[in-house]
C-alpha cells in the first residue's frame, strides 16, 4: 500500500464506478464533485479516523458533508454490499480465500418479526419513598 491508500486506482475504479447509481439529471444546485474524489475524500476521512468537518478542502474531494451525503446515497443504493459481493466472488475465484476461517455473523441478517411485545404491565413491586432532604 502506498503512502497515500485513499488513492483509487484506475484498476480499483473500473471495478466500482458502474456499482455507483447515476446522478440525477436534473438535480438542483452547483455540478456535483466527481464520484471518484468523494470515495477518497470519504477513505481518506476513514483512514484517517478524523471527523467529517475536518476534511480537508484543499485535497479537492469536496467538503465532509459532501462526501458524508455521498457516502450515505450510496449506502442506501446498496453499492457497499455489492461490491463486498463482487470482491469476494473474485477472491473466491482467485483461490485467495479461505473458507475455512469463515464465521457467520447474524447481525447482518434482518431478524423475523414474532409477535408484537406485551403490553407494559403495571409493577407490583413496592415504590420508592418520596426524597425529604
Amino acid at each position: 500500500m502506498g503512502s497515500r491508500p485513499w488513492i483509487v486506482d484506475d484498476e480499483l475504479w473500473a471495478l466500482i464506478e458502474p456499482l455507483l447509481p447515476p446522478w440525477p439529471e436534473r438535480s438542483p444546485g452547483p455540478r456535483p464533485v466527481p464520484d471518484r474524489l468523494c470515495l477518497q475524500g470519504i477513505l481518506f476521512v476513514l483512514y484517517n479516523d478524523i471527523a467529517w468537518q475536518l476534511l480537508p478542502l484543499e485535497l479537492g474531494f469536496g467538503s465532509g458533508q459532501t462526501c458524508w451525503r455521498r457516502l450515505d446515497r450510496w449506502q442506501k443504493a446498496g453499492v457497499f454490499d455489492r461490491l463486498h459481493r463482487f470482491l469476494l466472488a473474485e477472491l473466491n475465484a482467485a483461490g485467495e480465500l479461505d473458507w475455512s476461517r469463515a464465521c457467520v455473523d447474524g447481525s447482518h441478517i434482518r431478524a423475523k418479526k414474532g409477535d408484537p411485545t406485551p403490553v407494559r404491565r403495571r409493577s407490583t413491586g413496592g415504590r420508592q419513598g418520596a426524597n425529604t432532604t
